[in-house]
């Protein structure tokens, strides 16, 4: 069996010949492709990071100082002061799951 123990007691895996992998460069000596460009144009911070910024700042700054600020601010839709407590911070967590939902089905596209 090709492994050891450390002074510390932990597993220490010494591969044996046939494990061992083989000692090639891991970039490829051919040239690259002229016509292929070297790296894709970044475009900048782009549309979904914006929405994810705008999303985020709502959801640590804009709501907790509403319920800060004026904690009877729902109030003027017909909730409770306890309402308030319990319908404001849900604000960020449908903001957060859609963002979440939308960032996800444009990444399998």
């Amino acid at each position: 069996m090709s492994s050891e123990t450390d002074a510390d007691g932990g597993y220490v895996h010494t591969p044996a010949d046939g494990d061992a992998e083989p000692a090639e460069s891991a970039e490829s000596t051919e040239p690259a492709d002229p016509a292929e460009p070297a790296d894709p144009a970044a475009d900048g911070f782009g549309r979904k990071g914006w929405a994810l910024t705008a999303v985020l700042f709502t959801c640590v700054l804009v709501i907790p100082g509403i319920i800060y600020a004026y904690p009877y601010a729902a109030g003027a839709f017909g909730f409770t002061f306890f309402a308030t407590y319990l319908a404001l911070p849900l604000v960020p967590a449908v903001l957060l799951g859609l963002v979440a939902v939308w960032s996800m089905t444009a990444a399998t596209e």
